[in-house]
């Protein structure tokens, strides 16, 4: 079996959970012996034929032009990061025309009406998906495969367009929803994407029984299509000892700094801790749109270097602050599933994390808590610093327990499913 993957992230190229995520997907398909066409963002018309599970790490290039394809395979890892990225910038305005009159052709198709519309709007955001969509569907249309697996919204219109042009079936992977990510309502748009997107493919994959909960409640997706796979985690062959970073417990807050990951929590929860313990260190790391407004709240709270800010960090500096991490805080307001928990207590560090977050149904050995309960996030704090037996157990059973949580036993379930919609010949709707 082949499988088309379409994804706007993986590594090295990544930005959060997603890249990780699909990276431990495709490892474990190749594992199994699924090969894997990876389609990614990339500034040149190129995708990754993965044949072997080491593949996913080297990531050998083929380009659709022939007269193109370099000696050099794989590529250096800094020619790689070069290639891959936006494809904004690689289509001409020509192209872009050509692409818009491609969907013109299918708005009177049922459904990409609207998602045509949609698809040539000039936000920077749709434009980006829109030349993904026209290099995925070039590539693809041209390559041999038994099934599309397409990751979130940015690659839903590719895996409808490449579904109705070659007629295999498309199983749509959500990861988040916009409901997630903006904390509220979000853009109209995007919700029309997942939409059409979901509703269009043959299975739906939710990361967990909260995100199942949610498409189905939300978008009205037939449950008889839904299945739940939950993430794992792949521990890292050169997974380190754990480091100090700081004489004091180190608490670690890690990811996008918006609305979603309910950073404002942490700093509440940093503050009170603070003023009943002064021996303990808080970092945030990440970016996001709320990030002046976090600097500015820390700053009125003068916690001065007890609470420090790490910015946006690449994969090598996040392996390395989670080496040092005692304390992983995860005060999501919507959280579909969570792999920073996991990579974390792989390190020994104990979790505190959201009890609706997608991740909470898999793990046992951590602190599960109301993301707006800032008291009992305090409690738990305090309790591991002033009980270094209690860390110390809690920190033993939670590495054990990630070290259980194998990627091969999740696309078990994701393999069934390709087999599942191979069996019956896709619906165009």
């Amino acid at each position: 079996m082949r499988v088309l993957t379409l994804t706007w992230e993986f590594p090295p190229v990544i930005t959060g959970g997603l890249g990780m995520a699909c990276y431990g997907i495709v490892k474990a398909l190749l594992k199994q012996g699924i090969e894997v066409d990876l389609v990614i963002p990339a500034k040149e018309d190129v995708y990754f034929p993965l044949r072997k599970p080491e593949d996913a790490d080297t990531l050998p290039v083929a380009f659709l032009d022939p007269s193109k394809q370099k000696l050099q395979n794989p590529l250096p890892l800094d020619e790689l990061r070069k290639l891959m990225g936006s494809t904004a910038s690689v289509y001409a305005q020509g192209v872009r025309t050509k692409i818009r009159y491609a969907f013109e052709k299918l708005k009177q198709i049922n459904p990409f009406k609207n998602l045509v519309e949609i698809l040539c709007d000039e936000y920077y955001l749709f434009r980006e998906v829109r030349d993904y969509t026209n290099m995925a569907v070039t590539i693809g249309s041209q390559l041999s495969f038994d099934a599309i697996h397409a990751h979130d919204w940015l690659t839903y219109p590719a895996g409808m367009m490449l579904k109705r042009i070659c007629g295999k079936p498309l199983v749509a992977h959500v990861h988040a929803t916009e409901f997630d990510r903006a904390g509220g309502a979000g853009d109209g748009r995007i919700h029309h994407v997942e939409y059409v997107g979901m509703e269009y493919a043959d299975r739906v994959i939710a990361v967990s029984a909260y995100t199942a909960r949610t498409i189905q409640e939300k978008y009205h997706i037939d449950p008889e299509k839904t299945r739940v796979v939950h993430n794992a985690y792949l521990v890292p062959d050169s997974n380190g000892c754990h480091r100090r970073l700081f004489k004091e417990p180190t608490v670690l807050f890690m990811g996008r700094i918006t609305l979603q990951k309910g950073p404002d929590y942490f700093i509440e929860v940093a503050r009170r801790v603070l003023q009943q313990e002064k021996n303990v260190r808080f970092i945030m790391a990440g970016s996001g749109d709320m990030e002046k407004q976090v600097l500015h709240k820390t700053a009125s709270f003068c916690m001065g270097t007890k609470f420090l800010f790490a910015g946006f960090l690449d994969r090598q500096e996040v392996e390395s602050i989670l080496s040092t991490t005692d304390i992983f805080v995860l005060p999501s307001v919507s959280e579909p599933f969570g792999i920073a928990p996991l990579e974390a207590m792989s390190r020994g560090a104990v979790a505190i994390i959201s009890k609706n977050a997608g991740v909470a149904e898999v793990i046992k050995n951590a602190y599960k808590i109301d993301f707006w309960d800032i008291d009992q996030m305090v409690n738990a704090i305090l309790e591991l610093v002033r009980n270094p037996d209690k860390f110390r157990e809690m920190s033993k059973k939670s590495k054990q327990e990630v070290a259980n949580l194998l990627w091969e036993d999740a696309v078990r379930k994701i393999s069934d499913v390709f087999r599942e919609v191979g069996k019956n010949e896709p619906c165009l709707m």
